[in-house]
């Protein structure tokens, strides 16, 4: 029997103080109200980094400049299967956060980020960035 697999991008958004950038998801989304690094689906035809630029954009209202692939996940929800492409990112100059298509946004110390109701697929990236620390900016 085939699975549904959907393809994801996210960003893994340093800040200048080596603090994580997560997301909360809305209380109407699949799996309200829990955490995770900003991005989204990449759409037919589209660039992953063109489509996690276009959902930072949209999710959080900046630009960012995208680097290279810090990981690539992979997890088994009950209905599909979920590829993540997590990118290393940077808040563009002059760029400030804020909750546009999302419930909140916190930026978390990366030794904290354990205590976070984490979404089930993002929990990896969590664990390497706990056992390794952010990448350098």
């Amino acid at each position: 029997m085939s699975r549904d697999r959907k393809l994801v991008v996210a960003g893994l958004i340093v800040g200048g103080d080596g603090r994580i950038l997560i997301t909360q998801r809305r209380a109407d989304q699949a799996l309200p109200l829990q955490w995770e690094f900003p991005g989204g689906k990449v759409e037919p035809g589209e660039a992953p980094v063109a489509a996690l630029a276009r959902e930072l954009r949209e999710e959080i209202g900046v630009r960012v400049d995208v680097g290279r692939i810090w990981d690539v996940l992979f997890h088994a929800y009950p209905a599909f299967d979920l590829v993540m492409l997590v990118y290393a990112c940077r808040v563009g100059d002059g760029e400030v956060p804020r909750a546009v298509e999302v419930a909140d946004l916190a930026w978390v110390p990366y030794g904290e980020l354990g205590a976070w109701d984490i979404l089930p697929a993002d929990r990896p990236l969590v664990e390497r960035l706990l056992a390794e620390g952010p990448p350098a900016n």
